[in-house]
Order: C-alpha cells, then sequence, then structure tokens
C-alpha cells in the first residue's frame, strides 16, 4: 500500500476528486454518533479549563485585576514588546497544548465510523502516542505564524486584513492534524500537504468550511451553549474529508513518519 507522502505526490500531480453532499451526508451520520457524548465532554472540560485559567490568572495578578473587564481587552499595539513576545509565545503554546485534545475528537470519529466503543479517555489519546510531539510543533509554528502576521498588521492598524489572514491560515491547515494522526506524517511535511490537498479542491472544501461556521453560529445563537454541540460537527467533517480524499488509507505499520519529503 502506498504511503501518505507517495498518494499526496499522485494527487500533486493528478488531483482527487471530492463532492460535497455526499462528504456532508456521511459527516452527519458520523456526527450523530457522536454528538452529544463530545457535546457534554466539551462542556464539563470548558468549564474545567475555565476555572484552572481563572485561578492561575487570579494567583498571578490577583483576583481585583480580574474583575475589571478591561484586563481581558488586551490591545497589541499597547503592549511592551517584551509582554508582546510573552503574549505571542503564551497564546501560541496554550493553542499547541491543546492541540492534543482537539486531535481527540478525531479520533472519536474514528472509533464512530468503525462502530468502536468511545469513552472520555478517548480524547487524550494523542497525549500518550508518539503523535504528541509532531501535534504541537505543527500547532505552535501555525499559531505563531499567524499570530506574529495578525500582531504585525493590528500595529499599522490594518486589523481586517489580520482577520482575513488569519483565517486563511486556518483555512490552508485544517487538515495537519488528520495528516498526523492518520496520515503519519511529521508537523512540516503535513503542513506542505494540507495546503497542497486544499488546493486542488478550494471550492468544495471551503464550502464545507462555511457550512460549519454556519453550523457554529446557530449553535452560538442557541442560547450559546449549543455552540457545545455542534462543534463536533466540525470534527466530523474533518474526519469525513480525510477519509474521502484517502479512500482506501489505513495506518501501514512500515509507514515511517516524515521520512520522505514532499517535492
Amino acid at each position: 500500500m502506498k504511503s501518505t507522502i507517495d498518494q499526496i505526490k499522485d494527487i500533486k500531480n493528478h488531483g482527487y476528486t471530492l463532492d460535497f453532499s455526499t462528504v456532508f451526508n456521511n459527516a452527519f451520520e458520523n456526527y450523530k454518533k457522536i454528538a452529544l457524548y463530545a457535546g457534554l465532554i466539551l462542556l464539563v472540560f470548558s468549564i474545567l479549563f475555565g476555572v484552572i485559567a481563572y485561578s492561575i490568572l487570579a494567583a498571578i495578578y490577583g483576583i481585583n485585576k480580574l474583575s475589571n473587564p478591561e484586563f481581558f481587552n488586551i490591545q497589541t499595539q499597547h503592549l511592551s514588546q517584551i509582554n508582546l513576545v510573552y503574549y505571542l509565545l503564551g497564546t501560541a503554546f496554550f493553542s499547541a497544548i491543546l492541540s492534543p485534545f482537539a486531535a481527540g475528537f478525531l479520533k472519536m470519529a474514528e472509533c464512530a465510523d468503525k462502530d468502536q466503543e468511545f469513552k472520555v479517555s478517548t480524547i487524550f489519546t494523542y497525549y500518550k502516542t508518539r503523535h504528541f510531539f509532531q501535534l504541537f510543533i505543527g500547532t505552535l509554528l501555525i499559531s505563531l505564524l499567524g499570530g506574529i502576521i495578525t500582531t504585525y498588521l493590528e500595529t499599522q492598524k490594518l486589523n481586517s486584513l489580520g482577520i482575513i489572514i488569519s483565517l486563511l491560515i486556518s483555512y490552508f491547515t485544517f487538515l495537519m492534524v488528520p495528516l498526523i494522526i492518520f496520515g503519519n506524517l511529521n508537523a512540516i511535511n503535513a503542513i506542505k500537504s494540507s495546503f497542497i490537498l486544499i488546493l486542488k479542491q478550494p471550492f468544495v472544501l471551503l464550502s464545507l468550511m462555511i457550512t460549519i461556521v454556519v453550523a457554529l453560529f446557530v449553535g452560538f445563537l442557541a442560547l450559546f451553549i449549543g455552540i457545545l454541540f455542534t462543534v463536533p460537527l466540525s470534527y466530523s467533517i474533518t474526519y469525513t474529508i480525510y477519509f474521502s480524499i484517502f479512500k482506501n488509507d489505513k495506518e501501514d505499520p512500515i509507514d515511517t513518519i516524515g521520512q520522505s519529503d514532499l517535492e
């Protein structure tokens, strides 16, 4: 069986087909299997992470500062250079350390697709596997790149351009995580491969991403808590997209992580 890298080289040369309705229908069937369980997990851990974050900030800055709404209204253009560096590194590190947690929902989608049992511990699968480092590095690089670009543009009063670039970076790299955990690529190859795959079917994939955004918006309107039960749809769609592209892709024990370079 061809490695993921070899399949991507074929796709780079010949492209691939992707049907919106097929992907969405399959993703929705997958979503129905994980929606309630994943939504409850998101609810519980959102509260838990919120309490932990608040406690840490309270210990560092004091409760009085946290009670001031302006404390959370960070204006990057008003930060000193050293504080700006701390801010960028802190947000990037936070995103990177949570990336295996997010990847766990893709594992849950895989279990649902294969009619396998999944538990709360499924969410933490990739904190315990060889994929952790690649997920961490990949997310750290993307977060730092996006953060540096948007922060610079904010200092130039080009906030709208910064938002657009940030969205584009997120769009062109959203397949990085499944390429790491299912395709066994290293972070750099996964990022490059994500660009290649998306550039081959930009409009179909963009339509699917817009569908996710609309679902999240509807969830937000449903007393906000509804968003926690629509977020799993994004993971089901991402999972289905990946396995619609790599239709015969199975984890191959002889595949090595990122040993081949994309040309």
